[in-house]
Order: C-alpha cells, then sequence, then structure tokens
C-alpha cells in the first residue's frame, strides 16, 4: 500500500530554472547557518511551536539580548497557550517588562486566548489559521508556519529584506516599508521543498543579523560576498527615501512606559499623583495616559485610580 503523500504549504509556482540559480544562494548560507547560528532557547525542539510563537511577538523590533531574560520567565510561567489564556491580560503586560511596545503583550495574550478556544490549546499548524488569529499578520504567521511546522512560506522580517536587497537586487537598503515586488522575489527564492525552504528563512534571516546587518557589514565573513550583487556593484549609497530613525527621548512613547512601569510595579491600583509624578509635562502625560487607557493596556477606576487591565 502507497503511503499517503504529505501535503505541502506552497506560497508560489517556482520553475526548475529558478531552483538550479538559486541554489547558490542556498546552499552557501545554509551551510554557514549549521556552523554560525547562535544557540537561542526558542529553537531548541522542546520550545515547540507556542515557543516559538512567544519569540517572534517578543523579537519585533526588540534585540534578542533583551528578549532572552522576558522570554524564559515567560515560558517558564506560562509553558503552554492555556495556562496564558487563564491568567488576566494586565499580567501579560506586567510580566513583558521593559521590553517595549507593549501593546505586543495584549496581542500575545489574545492570540492564546483564541488558541485555547477554537484550537484545544494548540498553536495551529495551517498558515490560513495562524493568520486567523488576533494579533497576528503575514510576517508572524508565516514565520511560526515555518520555523515551528518546516513548512515553506517567505518569511520577511528586517534582515531577511535587507539581505536580499543587498544580494540579489544590488541596493544598499530595502524600502522602509515591505513592497509586493519584495514579497515576490522572495517567493521566487524559495528553495522547492519544505525542509530547506525552512533553513533557508532562518538561514537568511541569521545572516542579516549577524553579518549583513544594517551598518557596519562584515561582508568578509559573509558566504555569498562574491555574488552579491550591492558589494559586486561598490556597495553603491542608498538613494531611496531617508531611513527612519528610532527617537525616545521625550517621546510619548518614553512617558508611556515610565507610567507603566509604576503600574507594573503596583499590585493595587494606582492614584492619578503617583502618575503624575513620573512626568513633568502635564499636557503630554495627560495625553500618553489617555493612549494607554484607548489601547486597553490601563484600566482607569473610580475615585482616579488606575491599574494593569483584568479581563
Amino acid at each position: 500500500m502507497t503511503a499517503p503523500t504529505k501535503p505541502t504549504h506552497r506560497d508560489d509556482t517556482t520553475t526548475p530554472a529558478d531552483e538550479v540559480e538559486n541554489t547558490a544562494l542556498h546552499s552557501p548560507v545554509i551551510d554557514w547557518f549549521d556552523e554560525h547560528a547562535r544557540d537561542l532557547p526558542w529553537r531548541h525542539p522542546d520550545a515547540g511551536p507556542w515557543g516559538v510563537m512567544v519569540s517572534e511577538f517578543m523579537l519585533q523590533q526588540t534585540p534578542v539580548s533583551r528578549v532572552l531574560p522576558v522570554y524564559e520567565q515567560w515560558i517558564a510561567r506560562w509553558p503552554r497557550p492555556g495556562d496564558l489564556a487563564a491568567a488576566p491580560s494586565g499580567e501579560a503586560v506586567r510580566a513583558w517588562g521593559r521590553l517595549g511596545y507593549p501593546r505586543r503583550a495584549l496581542r500575545l495574550h489574545g492570540a492564546a486566548v483564541a488558541i485555547t478556544e477554537r484550537h484545544g490549546g494548540d498553536v495551529p499548524t495551517e498558515h490560513a489559521q495562524l493568520l486567523a488569529l488576533p494579533g497576528i499578520g503575514e510576517y508572524t504567521a508565516a514565520a511560526v508556519a515555518s520555523f515551528a511546522y518546516g513548512q515553506r512560506h517567505a518569511v520577511l522580517d528586517t534582515n531577511v529584506r535587507r539581505v536580499i536587497a543587498r544580494a540579489v537586487t544590488g541596493v544598499q537598503y530595502p524600502p522602509n516599508a515591505t513592497t509586493a515586488a519584495e514579497r515576490k522575489l522572495a517567493r521566487a527564492l524559495l528553495p522547492a521543498d519544505e525542509p530547506t525552504a525552512a533553513r533557508w528563512a532562518a538561514a537568511s534571516m541569521e545572516l542579516g543579523a549577524l553579518v549583513c546587518t544594517a551598518r557596519n557589514e562584515t561582508c568578509h565573513r559573509c558566504p555569498i560576498a562574491g555574488q552579491c550583487a550591492w558589494r559586486l556593484a561598490g556597495k553603491p549609497e542608498h538613494e531611496g527615501p531617508a531611513r527612519r530613525g528610532q527617537t525616545y527621548a521625550g517621546t510619548d512613547r518614553q512617558v508611556r512606559g515610565k507610567l507603566l512601569a509604576v503600574l507594573r510595579e503596583a499590585h493595587t491600583p494606582v492614584p492619578q499623583a503617583a502618575l503624575d509624578s513620573v512626568w513633568h509635562e502635564p499636557v503630554q502625560r495627560a495625553r500618553a495616559l489617555d493612549g494607554l487607557v484607548s489601547d486597553g493596556l490601563v484600566e482607569p477606576l473610580e475615585g482616579g485610580l488606575y491599574r494593569l487591565p483584568q479581563s
């Protein structure tokens, strides 16, 4: 009796000629990754799909060094989606600590609730099911499907986009926002078989994080330097729109962070006066607090008290 064929998860059609041409990129990068990949806890087999999902939420716009301690504490406390779903969403915000962009904590909590209610507590395997979870966009759905389940998807984070822009397109930086052309090219670059495609996704991401960095790229360490279109063109300067800088000091983001820090440390409702003391400018402080309430990160109570959400 013939064994049933395992369904594949393809998101494009690649011609044999494309596959032969792209192998010149795949093999060196994957071989480099096999030797140089960082030993990260979400890459361990025992991390499972939930560990992969948690890491992907935390790593958005946040370096690995800051994520590691929070990730380990999070997984120890909530080893499965159902464990997090059973906790108030405010506890997710508290445990998020100073990772920044704390709405990610609420989104991860919402995803855990949906996984528990819709999928019996197991992170779904299908890309469409992942994409249907609250708080999960195209990138995260593709990353979890690829890294947790070994499927064939274009996983386009900033690092991968930069590697493709330089090695294939010949420009220093990709556009500020991901374009349809980038997605099409990334799909065309995918290896044909699922395991290799998943490995390529992880390897190209690691290459961008460690070697083909935004600044001070180390081309002498790059396994595809000899075929990098940008390097071969003499590393022309970026000609597109100015790169967006990430300012923090004095912004509403900083004020929001200071307000949340007070609430995270408190296990009882906090009076308005305690929040007023963290920032000198009352208009900006009020705007930041209103934003936190609007985003569901802070819950106002009677008597001018505030707390983390209890839902």
